[in-house]
């Protein structure tokens, strides 16, 4: 019985050896800013923007501050699964070049995911404690985009 236990471990250590060999690109855009970016759009206050950048811009942006663990497979792969996944809904490097009623909905849409706690994710915060976000943090956050989201609302 010990030996086959041994054959096992081992199998599975051979496996979680071989798996490290293909590692997914990283989201990372090395600092760049384009003219598409959500800063440069619009105005954002300092501390809302602080907000962001600690609590949304890893899943939804093209600068991900990689961790330890971004290198080990297959939570790489969950990551880049994760990240693509949210870029796709909401991506603040690229926020200026959706339509401007699109921008109202993700603005509108930002808010309402953060006033009923969906995010950040759960499993996100577990790992980035800075993403925790305070009710003041919370009540900031939403108060500002649902204001840009009026406001571009008239200006429309």
């Amino acid at each position: 019985m010990k030996k086959v236990i041994k054959i096992i471990l081992a199998i599975v250590l051979f496996f979680f050896i071989a798996i490290q060999l293909y590692q997914p690109a990283l989201n990372v855009n090395k600092g760049q800013v384009d003219k598409t970016y959500f800063a440069k759009v619009y105005t954002v206050p300092e501390n809302v923007q602080n907000i962001l950048q600690n609590a949304c811009y890893d899943c939804h942006s093209n600068n991900t501050k990689n961790t330890w663990y971004s290198n080990i497979q297959p939570m790489a792969w969950m990551m880049k699964r994760h990240i693509d996944n949210g870029k796709e809904k909401l991506n603040f490097s690229e926020f200026g070049s959706i339509s401007s009623r699109r921008q109202i909905s993700k603005l509108k849409g930002i808010a309402n995911q953060i006033k009923d706690d969906e995010m950040p994710l759960a499993s996100y915060k577990i790992m980035h404690s800075y993403a925790k976000l305070s009710k003041e943090q919370k009540s900031l956050i939403m108060d500002w985009m649902n204001k840009k989201a009026d406001s571009l609302s008239i200006e429309n």
